[in-house]
């Protein structure tokens, strides 16, 4: 199992509306609003590295409103 977190960054006034898109995408876990550098978190959980590269770049970077993604695998 590989776990990852993808940090997302969204243009002004989308984290809420964008939060839910998120959190209805099959990979992601959980998925909340945070502060600092980034505005959402989302928590990923799959069998192959390439699952979660997909979730970043294709089905989250691919909803209106992203504007940066960030991702970091877990390694425990």
């Amino acid at each position: 199992m590989v776990h990852a977190y993808i940090m997302v960054k969204t243009a002004a006034g989308k984290s809420e509306g964008l939060l839910s898109s998120i959190r209805d995408l099959e990979l992601v876990e959980e998925a909340h609003i945070v502060a600092g550098n980034y505005d959402i978190i989302a928590e990923v959980d799959t069998g192959e590295v390439y699952d979660i590269l997909k979730a970043a770049s294709s089905d989250i970077q691919g909803l209106e409103g992203v504007t940066n993604t960030k991702t970091y695998i877990a390694m425990d």
